[in-house]
């Protein structure tokens, strides 16, 4: 029988954390937003009375997980009537998940759950496949997230339908032991990885989980992707603004223990007020100091070069400009990732240098991604 959660649930059964310093962190998670007419799921046959199966990629490790799932956006309950984790490679390998011990629940309009807990050995930097099988839901107002960069596969009865988007899904924790935290990216398409590989699993923030993993005083450093394409950081923009998820996407997450800012170029590549900059680094200082409070380090990047994209005029480069030297020399942000010096072509600072350049000039390659999280100093993650 259903069981109608009305509401964001956390179970921690008793006992669950016998060490005082096991706790939860999130490894992996996506930023839901209102799924856009372009990218909703096929309309025959949607998402109602049919499984989808979605492909995910774990930063760290664990031996106890739950899952989260979204209908933040939803004008109507999903039902979801089996949902199971497996390797998304081999078989035999699959684990129902269960809400309050039932193996359907209906997400309320507007809601987000989390699942039971379950022991599942669960390993770093894995793809894993999220299998739910749908049962009533609206097939045109659906929470998602468009910019998996990861194939997902919609089941038919016949041959599978694909597209790379994710829904409903946004998220899994792991127990983990005292020294384990997560990093949260806060950011627009750059950090949702365009110009990356579907299920190459190479946009920077992947990278910088590797460079994590294979450190031996960051192996337990979590990161969590909470870019969305197309997204502004004060209004317009694809998504909620930055300025209105930030508590959801960040202090909602498990574990958070520094916050990456990496977001402003759709808000400068659109501004027609002088003010862009001013208004920029107010909402920057409204990030930090929401971290701060929290306990939480913030760290930002400068705003990447975008000379011969859609976004170039004079006026928007001044804006770039000026927001970059406030993030290099107001001492607000814990520390500085200047992207902006290590993508530029140093001979016309205003463009990407070439061999980073996606072809739009405006999101950087597979190389230049990976330049992105090389500058990075994992000191700032010990």
């Amino acid at each position: 029988m259903l069981r109608k959660i009305a509401a964001l649930t956390l179970w921690f059964a008793a006992g669950t954390c016998a060490a005082a310093d096991l706790h939860w962190v999130g490894t992996w998670g996506c930023a839901p937003q209102l799924t856009e007419a372009r990218d909703l799921p096929p309309a025959v046959p949607g998402l109602a009375n049919h499984t989808l199966r979605q492909i995910v990629h774990t930063s760290i490790g664990g031996k106890r997980i739950r899952l989260r799932f979204s209908n933040d956006f939803g004008s109507e309950p999903v039902e979801m009537k089996t949902v199971s984790l497996a390797l998304a490679a081999g078989s035999g390998t699959a684990r129902p998940i269960t809400f309050h011990r039932d193996a359907s629940v209906l997400i309320s309009a507007g809601k987000a759950i989390v699942s039971d807990e379950l022991d599942y050995d669960l390993a770093p930097l894995t793809d894993y496949a999220l299998t739910i099988t749908f049962g009533n839901m609206s097939n045109t107002v659906v929470t998602g997230h468009p910019g998996s960069r990861s194939t997902s596969y919609l089941t038919t009865g016949g041959a599978p339908q694909t597209f790379a988007h994710w829904y409903i899904f946004t998220g899994i924790d792991v127990v983990a032991d005292g020294s384990a935290s997560a990093v949260v990216v806060l950011g627009d398409s750059i950090t949702d990885g365009r110009g990356s590989d579907t299920d190459g699993n190479n946009r920077w923030t992947d990278d910088l989980a590797r460079r994590l993993l294979q450190n031996p005083a960051t192996r337990n450093v979590a990161v969590l992707n909470e870019g969305l394409g197309g997204n502004a950081v004060l209004s317009g923009g694809l998504g909620p603004p930055a300025l209105t998820r930030v508590d959801r996407d960040l202090l909602g997450q498990s574990s958070p223990r520094w916050l990456i800012v990496m977001e402003g170029v759709n808000d400068i590549g659109v501004a027609r007020s002088e003010t862009i900059a001013n208004d920029l680094s107010a909402a920057y200082q409204k990030f930090i100091d929401t971290a701060h409070a929290h306990h939480i380090l913030a760290y930002g990047v400068t705003v990447l070069p975008f000379g011969k994209s859609m976004y170039d005029s004079p006026a928007h480069e001044a804006a770039r400009k000026a927001i970059n030297a406030w993030i290099r020399t107001s001492g607000k942000f814990d520390a500085l990732i200047d992207g902006d010096a290590a993508l530029r072509d140093p001979a016309t600072p205003n463009i990407l240098l070439a061999a980073y350049d996606s072809g739009d000039h405006l999101h950087p390659d597979v190389a230049g991604y990976q330049k992105m999280a090389g500058i990075i100093d994992l000191k700032l993650f010990q």
